[in-house]
């Protein structure tokens, strides 16, 4: 069916999160979720704000469970190392601290670029 035929075309998708609205995270990371559900693969690029998207709490809106799951699904997160040092924060081993380098490489490898 043309459903399996689409199911069967893996994407490369790259999302870039540069903010901390708890609605609009959760959101980004629900549809990443979602899409390595669908057998895609999935980097996500925090810069801005969006490297600060670990410290949101939000009753209605849990960030950091989609989060655990992103990473536990092996959805890959990197992190701009300019935007953590400015923020007196540092890399994880789960969001490493990452350069603009690695930004364009996801950009030049996605089939498809989201931002949030």
């Amino acid at each position: 069916t043309l459903n399996q035929i689409i199911h069967r075309y893996s994407m490369n998708i790259g999302i870039v999160i540069s903010q901390t609205e708890p609605e609009t995270v959760w959101n980004a990371f629900r549809f990443a979720n979602f899409s390595l559900g669908r057998e895609h693969k999935v980097r996500t690029f925090l810069m801005g704000k969006g490297v600060e998207c670990v410290d949101i709490v939000s009753e209605e809106f849990p960030v950091l469970d989609e989060i655990n799951k992103y990473v536990e699904s092996n959805g890959e997160i990197f992190a701009c190392g300019t935007c953590l040092v400015s923020r007196k924060r540092e890399g994880t081993p789960i969001c490493p601290m990452s350069s603009m380098k690695d930004l364009m490489e996801i950009v030049e490898k996605s089939d498809r670029l989201l931002t949030f």
